[in-house]
């Protein structure tokens, strides 16, 4: 499995010790650093079922610099949207694991990252 991590982030630094203590292998993806591309980005989207809006931290500094509040949420929008967080990946909600079953979650609560554990 992978994990989007901020290594600022609590949340995800509490979810790579619950995988540490589950013993669960992993790998790190510091995701502003190496920033997904819009390929990836609508690959992990279409496993967590969502939109790229549903995944925004909109009350970011940049979100209000570029008014995402105002933004459309219709089918048409979507690229707009996965456009501003590939340009902007601190936009993008964190921690996000993609388990190698497919399984794929916003890990921001225990439970979610319960989820994606083995057995």
């Amino acid at each position: 499995m992978e994990i989007w991590v901020n290594p600022a982030c609590s949340k995800c630094r509490s979810a790579v010790s619950m995988l540490d203590e589950a013993g669960a292998e992993y790998t790190v993806r510091k995701y502003l650093e190496e920033p997904p591309t819009a390929k990836e980005l609508k690959a992990v989207l279409k496993r967590l079922g969502l939109e790229p809006w549903d995944i925004t931290r909109t009350a970011e500094p940049i979100a209000k610099e570029l008014e995402l509040k105002t933004w459309g949420r219709a089918p048409a929008d979507r690229d707009r949207w996965i456009e501003a967080l590939v340009t902007h990946p601190k936009l993008i909600q964190r921690p996000i694991i993609t388990a190698d079953d497919g399984t794929t979650v916003v890990a921001r609560t225990p439970e979610a990252v319960q989820s994606v554990l083995p057995g």
